[in-house]
């Protein structure tokens, strides 16, 4: 909730729900996931996010609000997963069927980490995937001190290739001029028309029909990419 940019933004409507109620609506849909669980902090201004955990039955995890790696570990021993898959909290229009993609190019390669969100990107932001083993995460809790890299999680992992065996899964085309995520009010904006245009008639609408949206109407695209 105490984003500078977009102060509130996880709780902000779209279509009479909060964003983050909308994005854990397309996460459950993901065939590859045991549990969900909502990372928050322990700030009083989160409460808001636990008490929405709450109404629609999700478990929420409160720690550290800048030692967002601190958070995701001790996270980790209360719930003792083998595997974690990491998505932010500003991302509406994650891709339940992406996300099973980049679970299964994690364990078909036999990696420590896996994701679709390394440079060169290929993807928007917004559709970020990561997958990590749990014991890489208590090395990163452990060896990390950057404050860099205790507030982005697995930075300690991912720049470390020697230590981990990292796994990039690339789109077939480059989208990576699209912006999905939600940090900017343009961003919010573009997200709200998306969900207007298509989730009344099938809420579950994927990347496709996104971007078949954006093809015939591209000034919904111009929203927010000129500043990008």
């Amino acid at each position: 909730m105490s984003s500078t940019r977009l102060p509130g933004k996880v709780l902000k409507s779209i279509l009479g729900r909060p964003m983050l109620a909308r994005q854990i609506e397309r996460i459950l849909r993901s065939k590859n996931i045991d549990k969900l669980i909502v990372a928050t902090s322990v700030e009083k201004s989160d409460d808001r996010i636990e008490a929405l955990c709450k109404e629609i039955g999700i478990s929420c995890y409160r720690g550290c609000l800048d030692d967002v790696l601190d958070r995701y570990y001790q996270a980790s021993l209360q719930y003792k997963p083998d595997h974690v898959v990491r998505i932010t909290g500003d991302c509406p229009l994650i891709d339940p069927e992406l996300m099973d993609e980049v679970i299964n190019f994690y364990f078909d390669g036999d990696y420590d980490y896996a994701t679709n969100g390394l440079k060169p990107y290929t993807f928007p932001p917004g559709l970020d995937v990561e997958v990590f083993k749990s014991m890489h995460l208590k090395t990163a809790w452990k060896e990390a001190v950057a404050p860099a890299h205790r507030e982005h999680v697995t930075i300690f992992i991912y720049s470390n290739p020697e230590m981990f065996k990292i796994g990039y899964y690339k789109s077939k085309i480059d989208l990576s001029s699209l912006r999905w995520t939600v940090d900017r009010a343009d961003d919010y904006e573009l997200v709200v028309r998306i969900y207007e245009s298509l989730y009344p008639g099938n809420p579950e609408f994927t990347t496709q029909d996104i971007l078949n949206l954006l093809k015939k109407r591209p000034e919904l695209k111009a929203i927010n990419t000129q500043s990008k």
